[in-house]
């Protein structure tokens, strides 16, 4: 079968397809038939060495995706062969096939098509836990969203909306902001430079916003503190694109609230991965909740896909399709 593996760390070159031998489930795995496989900022962090490090090269890339299942393991009795399925942490999901634990696996209704699941998984999943349990989305309260216009972003924001929230979102260029807005955004701010706070505050009428979630890296930190309100929350996360440094607490302004949220906090047992995927695809399913997948690339171009997404120039999820 086909995978593809990272020789070395570094830029998006290092990735090549290769054949390797095809896994077989062990008990209490399941063999799956990939469809489509997510692209995600992760996968980038993992090209340049900055996680999976202590595993040998050359290693498969990919953590999520959706597919069929063609065979079972020992002691496996939630799946069968000719299941649909999704996932949101296998590594090794670039790949035409994989063995996946069935604890991390969801089933995938009939509503849902394979490119769909495979597009909401991590994003879903993270901008659900972002919205309804780090940080608990009031009618009423504001968000500032960063990078409004991406996979994760654009969820996020449907989901503040469908919590009556009112999202600001931010974006780099110009050329964004009809998706951002698409997606329901109240008001968007072009920036590409760090330079949004006061007209958050500005479009918060003054006060500041309730929560931010910013996962754009150092360069956006000190503008989120700036522009949220008195006990506001700030929910960081991101640390492909690095952490803001020691913090001192004691400098904090505004009696703020600041956390680093980890989506599998949301997901932390077979129980709740379903319940909250369930969820997702109930809302997919109803139209209330729209996956704008921003561009595919068969499994042999994840090379390009990793380019388009670094450039900062791509919308939506990006997919492998094997």
């Amino acid at each position: 079968m086909r995978a593809i593996v990272m020789t070395r760390a570094g830029e998006p070159e290092v990735l090549q397809a290769v054949e390797q031998p095809e896994p077989a489930p062990a008990a209490g795995h399941v063999l799956v038939d990939v469809a489509a496989a997510g692209v995600n900022f992760m996968d980038t962090g993992v090209r340049r060495g900055l996680a999976w490090a202590p595993q040998p090269n050359p290693k498969v890339l990919g953590v999520e995706g959706a597919g069929r299942v063609v065979a079972v393991g020992d002691g496996v009795s939630q799946f069968q062969p000719g299941d649909r399925v999704a996932w949101v942490y296998a590594p090794g999901s670039y790949a035409e096939r994989i063995a996946i634990p069935q604890d991390s696996l969801v089933a995938v209704p009939d509503a849902i098509d394979d490119r769909t699941a495979a597009a909401v998984m991590m994003q879903g999943l993270t901008a659900s836990h972002f919205a309804t349990d780090f940080y608990p989305v009031q009618p009423g309260d504001v968000a500032l969203v960063h990078a409004a216009a991406g996979g994760l972003g654009l969820l996020l924001t449907q989901i503040i909306k469908l919590r009556g929230g009112r999202v600001i979102g931010r974006v780099s260029s110009a050329d964004k902001v009809a998706v951002a807005r698409e997606a329901g955004a109240d008001h968007v701010i072009v920036d590409a430079d760090g330079y949004f706070a006061d007209e958050a505050i500005r479009l918060s009428g003054g006060e500041g916003v309730h929560v931010v979630y910013d996962g754009s890296g150092p360069k956006t930190f000190s503008g989120s503190l700036e522009a949220l309100r008195r006990s506001g929350t700030f929910c960081w996360y991101g640390p492909v694109l690095g952490g803001p440094g020691p913090l001192d607490i004691m400098s904090l302004p505004k009696s703020i609230k600041i956390g680093y949220a980890i989506f599998f906090d949301h997901i932390h047992t077979p129980e709740f991965l379903r319940a909250r995927a369930g969820r997702l695809f109930e809302w997919i399913a109803t139209g209330a909740l729209k996956v704008r997948i921003g561009g595919t690339y068969p499994l042999a171009d994840a090379e390009q896909a990793h380019r388009d997404m670094e450039s900062r120039t791509t919308t939506g999820k990006l997919l492998l399709l094997p």
